[in-house]
Protein backbone atom coordinates (compact mmCIF):
# COMPACT_ATOMS: atom_id res chain seq x y z
CA UNK A 1 0.00 0.00 0.00
CA UNK A 2 1.18 3.35 -0.72
CA UNK A 3 0.21 6.51 0.89
CA UNK A 4 -3.28 7.93 -0.23
CA UNK A 5 -4.32 4.04 -1.17
CA UNK A 6 -8.12 3.26 0.04
CA UNK A 7 -8.45 0.65 2.82
CA UNK A 8 -9.05 -3.43 1.29
CA UNK A 9 -11.91 -5.06 2.29
CA UNK A 10 -11.06 -8.18 4.74
CA UNK A 11 -13.20 -10.79 6.00
CA UNK A 12 -11.59 -12.55 9.41
CA UNK A 13 -11.96 -13.93 12.02
CA UNK A 14 -11.70 -11.81 15.49
CA UNK A 15 -11.01 -13.54 18.75
CA UNK A 16 -14.46 -13.29 19.93
CA UNK A 17 -15.41 -15.68 16.87
CA UNK A 18 -17.10 -12.91 15.15
CA UNK A 19 -16.47 -11.90 11.51
CA UNK A 20 -15.08 -8.71 10.68
CA UNK A 21 -14.79 -6.78 7.32
CA UNK A 22 -14.03 -2.80 6.38
CA UNK A 23 -17.57 -2.34 7.21
CA UNK A 24 -17.98 -3.42 10.51
CA UNK A 25 -15.79 -0.07 11.05
CA UNK A 26 -17.59 2.33 9.04
CA UNK A 27 -18.46 4.64 11.82
CA UNK A 28 -14.67 5.11 12.85
CA UNK A 29 -13.40 8.66 12.33
CA UNK A 30 -9.88 6.77 11.99
CA UNK A 31 -8.99 3.15 11.53
CA UNK A 32 -5.69 1.50 12.83
CA UNK A 33 -5.08 -1.53 11.16
CA UNK A 34 -1.55 -3.32 13.01
CA UNK A 35 -0.27 -6.65 11.67
CA UNK A 36 0.95 -8.41 15.12
CA UNK A 37 1.04 -11.71 16.84
CA UNK A 38 1.35 -13.49 19.89
CA UNK A 39 5.09 -14.27 19.55
CA UNK A 40 6.65 -11.26 18.14
CA UNK A 41 8.83 -9.73 21.48
CA UNK A 42 8.55 -6.44 19.94
CA UNK A 43 4.82 -6.94 19.74
CA UNK A 44 4.82 -7.88 23.36
CA UNK A 45 6.67 -4.91 24.07
CA UNK A 46 3.72 -2.67 22.57
CA UNK A 47 1.00 -4.71 23.50
CA UNK A 48 0.36 -2.27 26.64
CA UNK A 49 0.61 0.92 24.53
CA UNK A 50 -1.83 -0.44 21.85
CA UNK A 51 -4.23 -1.43 24.77
CA UNK A 52 -3.49 2.64 26.25
CA UNK A 53 -4.05 3.69 22.27
CA UNK A 54 -7.45 1.95 21.88
CA UNK A 55 -8.54 3.59 25.16
CA UNK A 56 -7.38 6.60 24.79
CA UNK A 57 -8.87 7.60 21.70
CA UNK A 58 -12.18 5.65 21.96
CA UNK A 59 -14.27 8.81 22.90
CA UNK A 60 -12.55 10.21 19.44
CA UNK A 61 -13.81 7.36 17.30
CA UNK A 62 -10.98 5.47 16.85
CA UNK A 63 -10.72 1.54 16.23
CA UNK A 64 -7.35 0.08 16.84
CA UNK A 65 -6.97 -3.53 14.69
CA UNK A 66 -5.00 -6.23 15.62
CA UNK A 67 -4.18 -8.51 12.83
CA UNK A 68 -2.09 -12.11 13.38
CA UNK A 69 -0.83 -13.43 9.97
CA UNK A 70 1.60 -15.62 10.60
CA UNK A 71 2.15 -19.11 10.00
CA UNK A 72 0.90 -21.05 12.91
CA UNK A 73 1.99 -25.01 11.40
CA UNK A 74 6.05 -23.68 12.17
CA UNK A 75 4.61 -20.76 14.83
CA UNK A 76 1.82 -22.61 16.76
CA UNK A 77 1.99 -19.86 19.44
CA UNK A 78 0.19 -17.89 16.66
CA UNK A 79 -2.23 -20.43 16.39
CA UNK A 80 -6.44 -19.03 16.75
CA UNK A 81 -6.33 -20.90 20.08
CA UNK A 82 -3.68 -18.91 21.65
CA UNK A 83 -4.61 -15.62 19.88
CA UNK A 84 -8.11 -16.27 22.33
CA UNK A 85 -5.83 -16.90 25.15
CA UNK A 86 -3.49 -14.17 24.85
CA UNK A 87 -6.03 -10.90 23.95
CA UNK A 88 -8.16 -12.50 27.67
CA UNK A 89 -5.05 -12.47 29.53
CA UNK A 90 -3.87 -9.31 28.76
CA UNK A 91 -7.14 -7.53 28.15
CA UNK A 92 -7.27 -6.56 24.80
CA UNK A 93 -9.79 -3.92 24.22
CA UNK A 94 -9.75 -3.97 20.16
CA UNK A 95 -10.32 -6.36 17.85
CA UNK A 96 -7.61 -9.20 17.43
CA UNK A 97 -8.54 -11.02 13.87
CA UNK A 98 -6.79 -13.84 12.56
CA UNK A 99 -5.69 -13.81 8.68
CA UNK A 100 -4.89 -17.70 8.38
CA UNK A 101 -4.14 -17.40 4.38
CA UNK A 102 -2.18 -14.34 4.57
CA UNK A 103 -4.13 -12.89 2.16
CA UNK A 104 -4.65 -9.63 4.01
CA UNK A 105 -1.19 -9.26 5.26
CA UNK A 106 -0.03 -9.57 1.60
CA UNK A 107 -2.44 -6.98 0.25
CA UNK A 108 -1.41 -4.41 2.06
CA UNK A 109 2.25 -5.12 1.87
CA UNK A 110 2.94 -5.69 5.74
CA UNK A 111 6.33 -7.07 6.67
CA UNK A 112 7.00 -6.72 10.07
CA UNK A 113 4.94 -7.27 13.76
CA UNK A 114 4.11 -4.74 14.39
CA UNK A 115 3.42 -2.86 11.26
CA UNK A 116 0.76 0.13 11.44
CA UNK A 117 -1.53 1.16 8.94
CA UNK A 118 -3.88 4.13 9.77
CA UNK A 119 -6.46 5.47 7.57
CA UNK A 120 -8.45 8.83 7.88
CA UNK A 121 -12.61 8.98 7.69
CA UNK A 122 -12.72 8.39 4.08
CA UNK A 123 -10.15 5.31 4.27
CA UNK A 124 -7.52 6.37 2.31
CA UNK A 125 -3.87 5.43 3.81
CA UNK A 126 -2.23 8.42 5.60
CA UNK A 127 0.15 6.72 7.67
CA UNK A 128 2.33 3.60 7.78
CA UNK A 129 4.94 2.12 10.12
CA UNK A 130 5.90 2.14 13.79
CA UNK A 131 4.21 3.28 16.97
CA UNK A 132 6.92 4.76 18.45
CA UNK A 133 10.49 5.67 18.95
CA UNK A 134 11.53 2.78 21.41
CA UNK A 135 10.40 -0.16 21.17
CA UNK A 136 12.23 -1.33 24.16
CA UNK A 137 11.70 1.44 27.01
CA UNK A 138 8.24 2.70 26.77
CA UNK A 139 9.75 5.70 29.36
CA UNK A 140 12.25 6.97 26.81
CA UNK A 141 9.95 6.98 23.87
CA UNK A 142 10.33 10.83 22.36
CA UNK A 143 8.35 10.56 19.17
CA UNK A 144 4.76 9.11 19.39
CA UNK A 145 4.63 8.64 15.59
CA UNK A 146 1.13 6.55 15.77
CA UNK A 147 -0.56 9.63 18.68
CA UNK A 148 0.57 11.99 16.57
CA UNK A 149 -0.44 10.95 13.46
CA UNK A 150 -4.01 10.00 14.87
CA UNK A 151 -4.33 13.43 16.72
CA UNK A 152 -3.19 15.35 13.17
CA UNK A 153 -6.05 13.35 11.27
CA UNK A 154 -8.64 14.05 13.53
CA UNK A 155 -7.63 17.66 13.88
CA UNK A 156 -8.69 17.40 9.98
CA UNK A 157 -4.93 17.49 8.45
CA UNK A 158 -2.57 15.19 7.25
CA UNK A 159 -0.53 13.27 9.36
CA UNK A 160 3.14 15.43 10.38
CA UNK A 161 4.89 12.26 9.08
CA UNK A 162 3.07 10.39 7.12
CA UNK A 163 5.89 7.29 6.94
CA UNK A 164 8.09 5.50 9.36
CA UNK A 165 10.24 2.16 9.03
CA UNK A 166 8.41 -0.56 10.66
CA UNK A 167 10.70 -2.69 12.92
CA UNK A 168 9.48 -5.73 14.76
CA UNK A 169 9.77 -9.34 13.53
CA UNK A 170 9.16 -10.33 10.07
CA UNK A 171 5.92 -11.84 9.32
CA UNK A 172 6.53 -15.66 9.12
CA UNK A 173 5.02 -16.71 5.60
CA UNK A 174 3.60 -20.28 5.04
CA UNK A 175 5.89 -22.44 2.90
Amino acid sequence: MRLGDKALDFSLMGVDRKTYSLESFRDAKALVLIFSCNHCPYVQAYEDRMIAVQRDYKDREVVLIAINSNDDADYPEDGFERMIERAKKLGFNFPYLRDDSQEVARSYGATHTPHLFVFDQSRKLCYTGKIDDNWQDPKSVKQRFLRDALDDVLAGGKPRLAETHAIGCTIKWKK
